[in-house]
């Protein structure tokens, strides 16, 4: 099986840092976010993966080089204008397998790669959402009323759970061609959504596992405090 890394955005959240350096290629430890995750994808048999770059795009290249260092082979499709996060499916979608990962390269996380796989084929799904649960503390009394505006409920400062999207997707590629196209802009969100209008099976994958969406400067920070101290460990006998 075959992935494609989405390592094309420009990481505005994370600047004056990414002025330089695209948001993936930022250290976590002593390896490039988008190296570490390339190595977890490779523990997890995923040698063949497609790079869809943008941004500062000859910096990966000059970095990653063809994957030979890492035991892997990258290839590189350029975005020449943004394409969100599920457009560039269209320009790798003929070097990619019947089914395919796809994820952004911006993220920390301990999923199980394989198990996520062999969850999505068990299911014969046109897609599978990797899942994270999220716990939101709002800090005020939420008042629930009726079409009368008198008060039902008064919930003080309540906790509310979420599933998320951890970013991290299985597609087959049959179901996910008629809606992708190599020069437009698609969202993941929003190739989920016709999927499962189209009738197709999306399903929800929830691994126990540990996961960070490195979007701004406090998650990169704390991204390095817990590989620093332990509580994160990186794959392991690394090249």
């Amino acid at each position: 099986m075959k992935a494609l890394l989405l390592a094309g955005g420009r990481g505005t959240r994370l600047l004056p840092h990414t002025a330089v350096i695209p948001k993936p290629l930022m250290p976590v430890g002593n390896r490039a976010i988008i190296e570490i995750l390339l190595l977890q994808l490779q523990g997890a048999g995923i040698k063949d993966v497609v790079i869809a770059v943008g941004y500062l795009s000859h910096l990966f290249k000059a970095y990653l080089g063809n994957g030979e260092r890492l035991g892997m082979t990258l290839t590189y499709v350029e975005e020449r204008q943004p394409l969100g996060t599920a457009g560039p499916i269209g320009m790798a979608l003929d070097q990619l397998d019947e089914e395919f990962l796809l994820m952004n390269g911006d993220l920390l996380t301990t999923l199980d790669f394989r198990r996520l796989l062999d969850f999505h084929v068990s299911e014969k799904a046109s897609a599978t959402i990797g899942t994270y649960p999220r716990e939101v503390r709002i800090d005020f009394g939420v008042l629930d009323i009726d079409e009368h505006k008198r008060l039902i409920s008064y919930r003080e400062k309540p906790k509310l759970n979420y599933l998320v999207s951890m970013g991290v997707y299985v597609l087959n590629k049959a179901s996910v061609a008629p809606i992708v196209q190599p020069v437009r802009r698609l969202d993941a969100p929003d190739l989920m959504i016709a999927l499962m209008q189209s009738g197709a099976h999306v399903a929800c994958y929830k691994d126990d596992c540990y996961w960070l969406d490195i979007g701004r400067p406090d998650d990169y920070q704390l991204a390095n405090e817990i590989v620093s101290q332990g509580k994160l460990l990186l794959p392991p006998d690394l090249p």
